[in-house]
């Protein structure tokens, strides 16, 4: 059975409306993107209060500065970011196994951290993600390839660094604190939101360096993918530690 609360659903509609009109105003995302970002933002606010805006905040500012950071390089290298800011179907990819997450929340508040934990892990992973490809392509020297280790262009698909992998890590890192510092789960899950989320971040990597290279899964599939993966390890995570301490 769904139960909302009445209370937030105004508040959340004029919030998540005015995140994506500020989004799509700086040029992060396309007009459909915007459309994408206000679902998002609503479920997210509708399963954690308003102060679940604040890792999506997080995501947004992360996300975006690293896509800004040494532009003209990324440009020069052919690997800049294209378009007038992420699509619909790069928003979903990113955020909607979050959104699923949010979802069940709504539907079942009696399991809302569990949700909520996983819905953090898939915010960390896809922050871990973006950041990790954009401060690779900004500052590396050297990328490789993550199934064999073997020197490849910056920018393809599976390669990885040392300072995209950092920042990638540290991105995880900042979503899972936001979420706990702003009380959308307790501070017991940092922990598991960021180890869950850099795990995606590599899987991701694998993914793209084996069935995105050949053909098998474009890129918005593998961001979602991923994205899933994060949440559903941190969702038995969760599971199993609260079975333990029961």
């Amino acid at each position: 059975m769904i139960v909302l609360n009445h209370l937030r659903v105004l508040p959340a509609a004029v919030v998540a409306i005015g995140f994506a009109v500020l989004a799509r105003a700086l040029g992060a995302v396309s007009d459909g993107g915007a459309l994408a970002g206000v679902l998002v933002a609503f479920l997210m606010m509708l399963a954690a209060g308003l102060a679940g805006l604040l890792p999506l905040v997080a995501v947004f500012i992360l996300t975006s500065l690293a896509t800004r950071w040494r532009s003209e390089r990324k440009r020069n290298m052919g690997v800049a970011e294209r378009g007038k800011g992420r699509s619909a179907s790069q928003v979903l990819a990113n955020l909607g196994a979050a959104a699923l997450c949010f979802v069940a929340a709504i539907i079942f508040p009696r399991f809302s951290e569990l949700l909520l934990v996983g819905a953090l892990a898939a915010l960390a992973e896809a922050t871990a993600d973006t950041v990790s490809s954009e401060a690779g392509q900004a500052a590396a020297k050297q990328a490789r390839m993550i199934v064999d280790f073997k020197p490849a262009p910056i920018g393809t698909n599976g390669a990885i660094s040392l300072e995209g992998t950092f920042a990638g890590c540290i991105a995880a890192c900042i979503v899972a604190w936001v979420g706990t510092f702003s009380g959308v789960v307790p501070g017991r899950w940092g922990a598991v939101i960021a180890v869950t989320g850099v795990v995606g971040m590599f899987f991701d990597s694998l993914l793209g360096a084996t069935l995105e290279n050949r053909g098998k899964m474009g890129n918005d599939s593998v961001n979602f993918v991923s994205t899933v993966l994060a949440a559903d390890l941190a969702l038995i995570i969760a599971l199993v530690t609260d079975g333990a301490r029961m």
